[in-house]
């Protein structure tokens, strides 16, 4: 990877979250606070792009101050500047029974995102899977062989869209839902182009947005994949890398 000259005309950032913006602790460091504020101070949208759900990610997004839109459970919803549901897809209750099966198959931790609210296997859910509306199914599985025969069926299944988070986990939404295309709505609605746009992150649910923005960036603590698909590689997430992002892009 070569030195990449800043030629292009960034009008929107959009930042994953875990592994990327927040710390350990889950907050924002004072660093990467400022250093949003100063793209905003320049009319630049900073859009959280992130795998959570709205409730867990709401917080941060209040304290960073609204942004025009805010992506969510890897595009699987998008918000508006006053978190109004603006975008949604669904997995269908055929495909999250068979993930169900796969979980109670090799007896393996899940966790998911339902209209309804986040289960797991530490607060399973308590009515029929047609109950609920869900938005996005996971897994989260040390075992590497265990890993690799569940990856191999839902990657083989071409309705689902399969990423991770870490390198333990796995993500699945409706095929063709990822961030990369809810970044692509987003630019549509604000008359911008994926060329304006410098999309950071760490994980594998990060790829698309990486590839397909203007100016792809992966954290230093980045999975591999992730960094061989950037534009540039930024600091570690502990030395408040979005922020040395951000300000590679700022107008001086």
């Amino acid at each position: 990877m070569g030195v990449v000259e800043m030629d292009k005309d960034i009008k929107l950032i959009a930042l994953d979250m875990d592994g990327t913006l927040v710390n350990h602790d889950g907050d924002v460091s004072k660093e990467n606070e400022d250093a949003v504020k100063r793209a905003k101070d320049q009319g630049i949208h900073v859009v959280l792009s992130t795998g959570r759900s709205l409730p867990f990610c709401r917080d941060i997004a209040e304290q960073l101050g609204h942004s025009a839109y805010l992506v969510t459970v890897n595009g699987g919803q998008v918000f508006d500047k006053e978190l109004n549901l603006v975008d949604s897809t669904h997995l269908t209750n055929d495909l999250v029974k068979r993930l169900w099966e796969l979980k109670m198959k090799h007896d393996v931790y899940f966790w998911s995102s339902t209209t309804e609210g986040v289960f797991n296997t530490k607060k399973p859910f308590d009515k029929e899977i047609d109950d609920y509306s869900w938005l996005k199914f996971g897994f989260d599985i040390q075992d590497d062989a265990i890993r690799k025969v569940i990856t191999d069926e839902v990657m083989a299944n071409e309705a689902l869209e399969v990423t991770n988070s870490s390198p333990t986990n796995l993500e699945i939404n409706p095929a063709g839902v990822n961030k990369a295309a809810a970044l692509v709505k987003v630019c549509q609605w604000l008359d911008l182009s994926m060329d304006n746009v410098m999309a950071v992150g760490d994980s594998m649910n990060d790829i698309a947005m990486i590839r397909e923005a203007g100016f792809g960036v992966a954290m230093g603590n980045a999975q591999d994949r992730v960094k061989e698909a950037a534009d540039w590689i930024t600091k570690d997430y502990t030395e408040h890398g979005v922020a040395h992002a951000i300000d590679r892009v700022l107008k001086k």
